[in-house]
């Protein structure tokens, strides 16, 4: 298999969150919705100078001339499927995560640690939120487009990423700028916030005889806040 370098790209990939929910709520309509997402994105990724390397189910794949453009076709994508009319009042809510980096070329496409990052960054998102990493922020951060700005959400662990990384959320007039926190592990420092924040009810658990939590760090949030939970379900009265 011949490879070669691409040299810096910048990458874009989509989910659509709650896909499977969506489905069964809508039935036979969930093909025209999903083709509709697909056209909308096409219209607003291509405006921006965008090309579509892959699409499979409710998932995207693009790459971009530069940080600047991706930017600005997420924002583009986001305002379109917010304003779109879907059918039976339907909510089709896309997470989008951008990153620059050197992929390469094969024969199979784009292969290379930096289109893992990029999936993974679109995978710690939430419906409607747009992530960028480290890189694309730094090269798209002095030339974004007007009424758009960049929060920084700090450092996070991604699923098989062996660094933190650095992300920063895409703020958009017009848009949703407050989002559940990042889909992604705890980590050291993480799991430690999380616990000490759930400190009343590990207490709880503690004073009613039962064992203490056995977690494994670092562990996702959601998986943490739930196993407390059902200790707590389970605790005597």
């Amino acid at each position: 298999m011949s490879q070669s370098g691409a040299g810096t790209t910048t990458l874009l990939f989509t989910d659509i969150e709650g896909s499977t929910k969506l489905l069964q709520e809508l039935g036979d309509a969930y093909g025209t919705v999903l083709a509709d997402h697909h056209r909308l994105l096409r219209e607003a990724f291509g405006g921006q100078g965008g090309t579509e390397l892959d699409t499979a189910g409710d998932g995207a794949y693009y790459k971009f001339p530069s940080a600047r453009a991706a930017v600005a076709a997420a924002v583009d994508a986001q305002r379109a499927l917010q304003s779109n009319p879907w059918p039976s009042g339907a909510a089709v809510r896309v997470r989008m995560g951008v990153h620059t980096g050197e992929p390469i070329v094969s024969d199979v496409g784009l292969v290379g640690i930096d289109v893992h990052r990029a999936s993974r960054i679109s995978g710690a998102a939430h419906g409607g939120q747009i992530l960028l990493s480290r890189t694309a922020r730094d090269l798209a951060g002095r030339e974004l487009p007007a009424g758009v700005s960049l929060l920084d959400l700090g450092e996070h662990r991604l699923k098989d990423l062996a660094e933190p990384q650095h992300l920063f959320q895409v703020v958009a007039e017009g848009l949703p700028s407050t989002f559940p926190p990042l889909r992604a592990l705890a980590g050291d420092r993480g799991a430690r916030i999380v616990l000490d924040a759930l400190g009343p009810a590990l207490a709880e658990i503690s004073v009613s005889g039962r064992q203490p939590l056995d977690i494994d760090v670092p562990e996702s949030l959601d998986v943490v806040a739930a196993e407390v939970a059902r200790e707590r379900a389970r605790a005597p009265r």
